[in-house]
């Protein structure tokens, strides 16, 4: 089992869930995400004024799959988030040792879609 964790740009959300629903993975867990990085954050000016934001918005994808899915899963979030600019965003792949559905019992494999 394989935990496939990706930091996007919130403008990329969309087309990357669209893009792993066609190859079968349809469920996953996203939250939003602030953060430094290389690419700078913006300045914002209200009424005359300048404030710096700080931060970089982002959403954060979380997705537990079986290893046969975790290549395909990574071309598919790196295809779609890409626009070739700083702040596209990272993959992590790690490994989990165990899994279990709370509702079932079942574990590892068997608690999982795929």
């Amino acid at each position: 089992m394989k935990k496939v964790e990706a930091i996007i740009r919130s403008s990329k959300f969309e087309k990357v869930q669209e893009s792993l629903q066609e190859v079968g993975i349809n469920f996953f867990t996203f939250y939003e995400v602030k953060g430094y990085g290389h690419q700078k954050s913006k300045n914002i000016s209200y009424r005359g004024a300048v404030y710096d934001v700080g931060y970089i918005g982002r959403i954060k994808l979380e997705i537990i799959i079986s290893e046969a899915y975790v290549e395909t899963a990574h071309q598919v979030i790196k295809d779609a988030a890409y626009t070739g600019e700083k702040g596209d965003g990272l993959i992590m792949v790690t490994n989990i040792e165990e899994i279990t559905n709370i509702r079932t019992g079942l574990k590892n494999g068997e608690s999982i879609n795929l």
